[in-house]
């Protein structure tokens, strides 16, 4: 569903754009050093847009020495204190994040609007089930996607009443069905860019499920223009899986894909270690084709024959595998050097 383009820094989303990566440091963002340099290490695993914790003022002010060591764009994440938000735009800020609701008064509001008008800041408008104001939780008889509409628009027609339009909005809930549903409800009421995420999603594993789900059902409507994965771990882990979403939607391309059987009885070789250790591996490869790991060399050229390169396991040996032809067996201890080799020689 196309929605209206918007820049955070150089990075356009909305109007057709790419969908683009968000992830959220957790370091103190007082410390700029510590900040940008987790900001490195997700803008190398494919993060476009980073967001940092603004909860004092010290935070605030180091945004302008992070933006002077990083060349993403850097979101500031307010909540009560407007002056924090004032100061984040004046450091330098590619956008905010608040809550107009727990932001305080309509002239508070209308401050950090003006703010933001003056450098053409766009503002994220956030509501996620826990933030629900207590009238539409008893107009609804508790959290609904019902309720989180209504209540991220009344915050938008906030904005919107002292003329800024330059929004993001974001719906989040913890229920990954809710979520969906009212993505749906939210598509079909406004055309500002929306920000997709299941809040609170838990740790790596049970999280990435979660928001593979439910992203990626959103996604697959033609709904969202950026998205996040929210982990309970690196942060690194939440861009990892936001691009193997997209990926495994077709909405982004480059990259090796790596694809290995679930092993079986046949397996005569450490195929989760080996798979593992290729998934390491091909993250330093800018090459955008398919490896396989298979775990026997009874199935191995059959099931990679889809795989540009790939490799099966045998008793002591491998089997090198391209194009779903076997060109060579290699010594178990060699196959992933013999792998390494055929990528950085690879010409397609």
């Amino acid at each position: 569903m196309r929605t209206r383009e918007i820049s955070i820094g150089d990075v356009a989303i909305g109007g057709g754009n790419p969908v683009a990566v968000q992830s959220m440091t957790n370091t103190k963002t007082e410390d700029a050093g510590a900040t940008a340099a987790q900001i490195h290490r997700l803008e190398q695993a494919g993060c476009d847009i980073v967001r940092v914790a603004v909860p004092t003022m010290e935070a605030a002010e180091a945004i302008a020495q992070i933006k002077h060591q990083v060349s993403v764009p850097v979101v500031a994440d307010i909540h009560f204190d407007y002056r924090l938000a004032i100061a984040a735009v004046k450091h330098g800020a590619d956008k905010i994040r608040i809550n107009p609701g727990n932001i305080g008064s309509r002239e508070r509001i209308q401050a950090v609007v003006d703010k933001c008008r003056e450098r053409d800041i766009p503002i994220r408008v956030g509501v996620n089930s826990g933030s629900l104001e207590k009238h539409l939780l008893e107009k609804y008889g508790g959290v609904t996607p019902e309720a989180l509409v209504e209540s991220a628009l009344d915050q938008v027609h906030i904005i919107e009443e002292m003329g800024y339009e330059n929004l993001v909005i974001s719906i989040k809930s913890s229920d990954v069905l809710q979520g969906i549903r009212a993505h749906e409800l939210i598509a079909a009421k406004t055309d500002y860019p929306l920000h997709v995420g299941i809040t609170e999603s838990g740790t790596v594993m049970a999280g990435s499920i979660k928001s593979a789900v439910g992203i990626g059902n959103i996604l697959y409507q033609g709904i969202g223009d950026t998205i996040r994965v929210s982990l309970t771990g690196d942060p690194v882990e939440e861009v990892r899986a936001a691009n193997l979403i997209l990926k495994s939607l077709g909405l982004k391309k480059g990259g090796i894909s790596v694809v290995s059987c679930p092993t079986c009885g046949r397996t005569q070789i450490d195929l989760i270690g080996l798979a593992t250790r290729v998934e390491e591996m091909v993250q330093d490869f800018d090459l955008d084709i398919k490896v396989a790991v298979m775990g026997c060399v009874v199935n191995g050229p059959g099931e990679a024959r889809e795989a540009d390169l790939g490799i099966a396991g045998g008793i002591g040996e491998g089997l090198l595998i391209r194009k779903g032809e076997v060109i060579r067996k290699v010594p178990e201890d060699e196959l992933l050097e013999a792998l390494r080799q055929e990528l950085l020689h690879w010409e397609g």
